[in-house]
């Protein structure tokens, strides 16, 4: 098995499409008002959103991209006006996280672990 994609609501997918395309996804469906696709530019996986009348409760949706170049691409995303609400910092779990939300609050995590994504020292084998 493996992950094909995630999906997120948007209220407006208008408005949310620019932002995915700044942090570097290839639009490849878009059916607009309810849907589009986008593909990874690294690996095989997909990440869409859908239109929704209301969003989720509580903490929201928490979606991960791995980026070897961590301070550089937030850098180049500031300058494309990408708001970060937590600059690259080292975290206890052994990855070096940056934090941003989307047009509708989900949680967008940069990050770069390495090794330690899938081996971390507590591994269980």
């Amino acid at each position: 098995m493996n992950l094909n994609q995630v999906t997120v609501p948007s209220l407006d997918l208008e408005r949310s499409i620019p932002f995915y395309e700044k942090l570097g996804l290839k639009l490849i469906v878009k059916s607009l008002p309810h849907y589009a696709r986008f593909e990874c530019p690294d690996g095989k996986s997909t990440f869409s959103i859908h239109q929704t009348d209301e969003l989720p409760q509580g903490e929201g949706i928490y979606v991960y991209f791995e980026c070897e170049d961590l301070d550089q691409k937030m850098e180049s995303l500031i300058e494309l006006d990408v708001e970060f609400y937590m600059k690259p910092k080292n975290q206890p779990w052994l990855w070096r996280e940056a934090r941003l939300k989307d047009m509708d609050g989900n949680l967008i995590i940069l990050y770069y672990a390495g090794e330690n994504r899938l081996n971390p020292p507590w591994r269980i084998n």
